[in-house]
């Protein structure tokens, strides 16, 4: 990761920085020609690492601070501006959205780990300055932000590709078993790794520890939580990170922002608790290395799991792959809905509004800011004379054939579709002829819409389509030329046309060529149409 940007010269302070994530992000940022404030309560790690990176060749100061202390806080600013003259960039944590804290040439500002954020937290940053540039980073986005973004309220990048060498994270879902447990921590031991135990409650972690212990008596066990002393807390990241501890017992608060590569195992006690971005979160703590990793989930009893929470760890299993995060925080959008848009709450589904009306609304007024065309579609009622789903003999489980139905009609665009229907037919196979027919219908559907078709008739030797009133989406004129060409085709009144299928195709085929016939019928310069 070298040379991703230029900060040669420039002036980055870094509150924390004699701690463990901390003091890499000073290395790092020396490494680039940065002169790097370290602003730590803790004298003496921070000026060894001040001296550390001089006899690198690096440009670093140390200043004794309290985040907490105004004055001190004052004196650090006026200190670090004597010595070099400006500050160019800032890495804090929430105490920046303090009132007493003043940015006012701020032009950029970059979020971290986006999800440990509230809306209030998003929106007091960026009153700091109006028209601030923001940029948001997360491996699993909250429903409200993933729905913003595809949205078009703001631009949305992922990153897919993995760091060189790094493997998938090898999942298992385990029903608590002590024999199990003990295999899993010996084999991460004897090859001189470290475990990651996680258990989500503050009560209790001290009996999980002890479990632990005498699980694998020989195995250096320490613990973690938000409730420990700062010196406390540290002292037992510390010994985790210099190897001097084999399992960390500890709560979600490792669950992001940590790096470290000797330990690759991770066993989340009582997983069924958990959220499905935490779980995600949560296993991107192993496998940070060349190292193959494993995640273990444990629950009580794998057949009384509720529903939800067999669903949520179903998706974890199914999205291993590196990469998956985009995918899993689109998971975690369906199962939890897109939040209120217009308040604070991050996920679940508008009650006054209705979540579909309100973006279908928010869409059309982005694309008439961003001065792109609003297509007025409509929703093609359909009448299918001719069999069109998917079978019970080709998926049997009644739940899975329910989410390739909405997997299929919900594809916004044909590749879409064709995605969806290439994985479905890579798990079942081939598909019979109603599932051909209904994929068929679903791309011809999506296509009526545009042609603002209110109603389509269709069997397997003809279709018929119904206009409603004020429809500007094809031109009558081109309608009666497609009539005079094709043999069999004719008006019906009041606004309908029947067109046939040829009998020398099949259904699919026939209904591809009918679409290519009607393409023709379309209003010149209208979204979708020829100019």
């Amino acid at each position: 990761m070298k040379n991703l940007f230029d900060i040669r010269g420039r002036v980055v302070v870094v509150t924390g920085g004699a701690g463990i994530l901390g003091r890499s992000i000073c290395v790092y940022l020396a490494e680039q020609g940065a002169r790097v404030a370290v602003l730590d309560r803790d004298e003496k790690a921070g000026e060894a690492l001040v001296g550390e990176i001089r006899a690198a060749g690096g440009d670093a100061l140390f200043f004794a601070t309290d985040v907490l202390n105004r004055e001190v806080l004052v004196s650090n600013r006026e200190a670090i501006l004597g010595a070099w003259g400006q500050i160019d960039i800032l890495l804090g944590t929430h105490r920046l959205l303090s009132s007493d804290v003043s940015l006012p040439n701020l032009s950029l500002l970059i979020l971290d780990e986006e999800q440990r954020f509230g809306v209030r937290h998003k929106e007091k940053l960026k009153a700091l300055k109006k028209n601030v540039d923001v940029l948001t980073l997360t491996a699993t986005p909250i429903p409200r932000t993933l729905q913003l973004s595809m949205s078009g309220i703001r631009d949305l990048s992922v990153i897919e590709t993995a760091p060189q060498d790094r493997k998938p994270v090898a999942t298992a879902v385990l029903r608590r078993d002590d024999a199990t447990l003990r295999t899993v921590l010996e084999r991460e031991l004897a090859r001189e790794g470290q475990v990651f135990w996680v258990y989500n409650r503050v009560q209790g972690l001290e009996r999980v520890a002890e479990y632990v212990r005498k699980l694998v008596p020989t195995a250096r066990v320490g613990m973690a939580h938000g409730q420990m002393s700062e010196s406390e807390l540290e002292s037992n990241m510390h010994k985790f990170w210099h190897g001097e501890l084999d399992v960390l017992v500890c709560t979600a608060i490792v669950e992001s922002g940590l790096d470290f590569p000797r330990a690759n195992t991770l066993v989340v006690d009582q997983a069924q608790l958990f959220g499905l971005g935490q779980l995600y979160q949560l296993r991107g703590r192993v496998g940070r290395s060349d190292r193959q990793a494993y995640a273990f989930f444990v629950v009580p009893d794998t057949e009384h799991l509720s529903e939800v929470a067999e669903e949520r760890l179903r998706i974890i299993m199914d999205m291993d792959y590196l990469g998956a995060g985009f995918q899993v925080a689109m998971e975690d959008l369906r199962l939890r809905g897109a939040g209120n848009i217009l308040g604070e709450v991050q996920s679940g589904h508008m009650g006054r509004v209705g979540l579909d009306l309100y973006l279908e609304m928010l869409e059309e007024a982005v694309a008439r800011l961003k001065g792109t065309p609003v297509t007025q579609d409509v929703e093609t009622e359909l009448n299918l004379g001719l069999p069109a789903h998917i079978p019970q003999s080709y998926i049997e489980d009644g739940r899975e054939r329910l989410r390739c139905y909405k997997a299929l009609t919900s594809a916004t665009s044909g590749a879409a579709r064709e995605e969806v229907a290439l994985s479905m037919r890579d798990r079942f196979g081939s598909f019979p002829q109603e599932l051909v027919n209904f994929i068929a219908v679903l791309d011809f559907k999506q296509f009526l819409s545009h042609l603002q078709v209110q109603r389509a008739d269709i069997y397997l030797d003809h279709v018929r389509l119904v206009w409603g009133d004020g429809q500007t989406a094809v031109q009558p004129e081109r309608i009666l030329q497609l009539v005079a060409s094709m043999k069999g085709a004719r008006m019906l009144p009041p606004a309908s046309l029947m067109l046939p299928l040829p009998a020398d195709k099949d259904f699919a085929q026939g209904l591809q060529g009918l679409r290519q016939a009607l393409e023709n019928i379309r209003t010149p310069g209208s979204p979708g149409g020829t100019a």
